[in-house]
């Protein structure tokens, strides 16, 4: 090519930062730019072999290869695949931008790691093409695409511009040319890259051969067979690793395999991995799910939802032997075949899931820990499921330490005359744990579910039941624990004192529209005071996040509950109405409330100077 038909381009910034972290902080895990630049290459040829359906013009006589040259005296290691190639536009865009949310966390992440993270942070980001430059000085990437007769070629040296040209006598396809590092030569030797090929990319479904030198005969590495499509008793754990690493684009080891064949009115068949650790883009805004849908060995699109998004966190994919392969994808998101292939997936993934929960307790528990706020999501938002999903369910109580509980542990250690399965939410489990709306309960001994997740407001408030009890909040409407009797006589309740009715009107008319009520406790043993939804309003909690959303119900006022048997309260009561100090005690009582249901009082400088009033009373 001639100067004058190269046109040199700046990177855009956030690839420029990308290539100076990935040179300057992942050296220690450098394997993993082959297994990249080997799922691009296949990704290529699937998806000539899917354009090449509805336009047969595009298909190529040969089949559908991946060939890695070894040039040790050049110092080059090369990618070539015969997929559908790339049009000056398309280097452009795929090359020079980074269109992906996930690869900015990637350089957020790797900014931010410690010493000995990058192996932990690589292969879970998609960085792709970029981590070529982890192993080379320059890359040139020629490619021509399919129905193109244009062939272009972009080289970098990744230090800020690449350049653009046009090239001759190019086959359909890529090819990828590394100029290696002075320390990356030992990827010119054929044992060393045939181990990584072998370890990182043994099961992608396009064959590898690998070429020593130039004149060498090709050597089959991999054969290109689709592993679903071997019986479930051939493959191997390391295989399934292998597979679920380039499927998955994570590194760690796959918590649950699920992988069978539905046969009958559809057939399909599913190869499915659950996690070990969380994806990093599990709570993208997005929540889409990360299955990739086949037909006929054919890859279609990984944006088909294959599975439910409270299930987003599974990988995998879907191979159909019924879906038509000339459908667009638009028409195949509306296809009744894929709902039923989404049904039956998704009701065996949960079915797997409760043999794992009854089979193995302790890597359940794990996998409830990793997941367990993600799989809720589907107690609100999938009807049908929500019996399965809240028998899946496990939850930390006020009586289960750190143990995980279910809920037919629950039900089976309800009190006599127990009508309801309890719950608090907030954000801290040890801080609900000590909050006064649950002292009533402890006194009864009754279990109370401590639920820190923001979606356990929404689906706990959703008129749930569980084997006939409903869900009910220990902040919300009266306890109505007069039928179940505390395990200390001395904790139970005593008849209010005659003077308690004329007490409480008097907090209420003092405090005005602070509250909506003012009323005695049953739930009290302890704290003077609590702050409690009224019976047909909002949970406090689900009220706070709606607040934080600015989407505060109107007119929502909480119901402050008077402990009469405090001293406090007895004493204030004692007091004349007129007496000063009896209305900075009830005003001192409402922020104490507050207080302890996480919140800050209404007017600060109030509290303080009434708090300063009755110290000096008290002090004298």
């Amino acid at each position: 090519m001639t100067t004058q038909t190269v046109e040199t381009r700046a990177f855009e910034a956030d690839v420029a930062r990308l290539l100076h972290l990935m040179v300057h902080a992942v050296y220690s895990d450098r394997d993993v730019f082959l297994r990249e630049l080997i799922a691009n290459a296949a990704d290529a040829c699937e998806k000539l072999r899917y354009e090449s359906i509805a336009n047969p013009a595009l298909a190529s006589d040969s089949a559908a290869r991946i060939t890695i040259a070894l040039d040790a005296k050049a110092k080059t290691l090369t990618v070539t695949d015969n997929g559908i190639g790339m049009t000056e536009a398309d280097m452009i865009e795929a090359l020079g931008t980074i269109a992906r949310s996930g690869t900015r966390a990637f350089m957020d992440r790797l900014a931010a790691a410690k010493d000995g993270e990058s192996p932990q942070l690589i292969g879970q980001f998609g960085v792709g093409f970029y981590s070529a430059f982890m192993v080379a000085d320059r890359v040139e990437v020629h490619s021509r695409r399919a129905g193109s007769d244009l062939a272009h070629v972009w080289s970098s040296d990744g230090l800020g511009t690449y350049a653009i040209a046009p090239t001759t006598a190019e086959a359909v396809g890529t090819r990828v040319v590394l100029f290696l590092k002075d320390d990356a030569a030992h990827y010119t030797e054929r044992a060393t890259v045939e181990r990584v090929i072998r370890a990182q990319s043994g099961h992608v479904p396009v064959p590898i051969v690998l070429i020593e030198q130039g004149d060498a005969e090709p050597v089959e590495v991999t054969d290109g067979s689709a592993l679903w499509t071997r019986p479930k008793s051939a493959i191997t754990a390391e295989e399934h690793t292998d597979f679920y690493r380039s499927i998955a684009g994570q590194w760690d080891e796959p918590a649950l395999t699920l992988h069978w064949r539905a046969e009958g009115k559809h057939e399909y068949t599913v190869l499915a991995y659950v996690p070990t650790t969380r994806p990093f883009d599990l709570f993208d805004p997005d929540r889409t799910g990360r299955m990739k849908l086949y037909v006929r060995r054919v890859f279609i699109t990984d944006e088909a939802d294959v599975l439910p998004r409270y299930l987003r966190f599974v990988r995998g994919l879907v191979d159909s032997a019924d879906l038509p392969l000339n459908m667009s994808r638009e028409m195949i998101q509306q296809s009744p075949l894929l709902a039923a292939i989404n049904k039956g997936v998704a009701n065996r993934v949960l079915a797997d899931l409760g043999k794992l929960a009854d089979s193995d307790a302790d890597k359940y528990a794990a996998f409830w820990d990793t997941f367990g706020a993600v799989l809720k999501e589907g107690i609100y938002e999938d009807y049908g499921r929500r019996e399965t999903l809240l028998g899946l369910a496990r939850f930390r109580t006020t009586t289960g330490g750190d143990n995980w509980r279910s809920l037919k542990d629950y039900v089976g250690a309800m009190r006599e005359n127990q009508t309801a399965i309890y719950y608090a939410t907030g954000t801290d489990r040890e801080r609900l744990a000590a909050s006064p709306q649950i002292e009533g309960f402890a006194a009864r001994g009754i279990e109370v579910l401590l639920l820190t997740d923001p979606v356990d407001s929404f689906w706990a408030a959703a008129g749930v039941d569980f084997d006939g009890k409903p869900f009910k909040s220990v902040s919300q409407g009266l306890a109505d624990l007069g039928a179940i009797p505390t395990e200390d006589a001395a904790d139970e309740p005593a008849a209010p004192a005659p003077e308690s009715d004329s007490f409480i009107a008097w907090v209420k008319s003092t405090l005005g529209d602070a509250v909506s009520d003012v009323r005695a406790s049953d739930r009290l043993t302890t704290s003077a005071a609590c702050l409690v939804a009224s019976e047909h309003g909002l949970d406090r909690q689900l009220e706070r996040l709606l607040a934080a959303n600015g989407q505060t119900p109107r007119g929502a006022k909480p119901v402050l509950e008077l402990n009469m048997r405090h001293p406090l309260v007895t004493r204030l009561a004692a007091l004349p109405d007129d007496a000063a100090l009896k209305a900075d005690g009830a005003f001192l009582l409402h922020d104490e409330a507050r207080i302890a249901d996480g919140e800050l009082p209404e007017d600060a400088r109030g509290f303080a100077d009434r708090l300063a009033r009755v110290l000096t009373t008290a002090l004298g």
